[in-house]
C-alpha cells in the first residue's frame, strides 16, 4: 500500500502543459518559411494570360493531340499531320463539346504549334489547351 500512496501523491502535481517549446518551434518554422519563399518575378508587361485546363473540371473526355520532336502530329498512336487535325476535331466534337489538349515537345517550332491550334479551332474546338510539365 505504501507504493500506491507514493504514486498517487506524485500524480497530483500541476496539470498545466508547458507550451514554451511549441511557441519556439512555431517561430522557427515561420522564419524558415519566410526565408525559403520564392518570390514571383514579374515581366513588367501586362499579358493576357490563358486559362489553364486544370482550373476547369474536365468531366468530359479530351482530345489529345501530340506533336513530336520530329514535327509529327499524332492522334491515337497514328500520324495525322496538321491537315488531319481539323477533320478529327470536327468529327469528335459533333456530338459533345470536348476540349483539345495539345502535348508538344519542347523543341517544336512555334509555327507548327500555332498551325495545330488554328486547325483545332477551325475544326470547332472551343477550348484548346497546352499540356506542359509542372514545376
Amino acid at each position: 500500500m505504501a507504493r500506491r500512496s507514493v504514486f498517487a501523491k506524485s500524480g497530483q502535481g500541476s496539470d498545466e502543459i508547458n507550451i514554451s517549446p511549441l511557441i519556439d518551434m512555431v517561430f522557427i518554422l515561420l522564419i524558415f518559411f519566410i526565408v525559403t519563399t520564392v518570390f514571383v518575378e514579374e515581366t513588367g508587361v501586362d499579358v493576357n494570360k490563358p486559362q489553364a485546363a486544370s482550373a476547369v473540371d474536365l468531366d468530359k473526355n479530351s482530345i489529345l493531340i501530340a506533336i513530336t520532336d520530329t514535327a509529327k502530329v499524332v492522334y491515337g498512336g497514328r500520324e495525322i499531320g496538321t491537315s488531319g487535325v481539323r477533320s478529327i476535331v470536327r468529327r469528335l466534337t459533333q456530338k459533345e463539346d470536348m476540349p483539345v489538349i495539345i502535348q508538344a515537345d519542347k523543341v517544336v517550332q512555334t509555327e507548327l504549334l500555332v498551325r495545330v491550334i488554328d486547325e483545332a479551332k477551325l475544326g470547332g474546338a472551343k477550348n484548346v489547351s497546352l499540356s506542359t510539365d509542372g514545376f
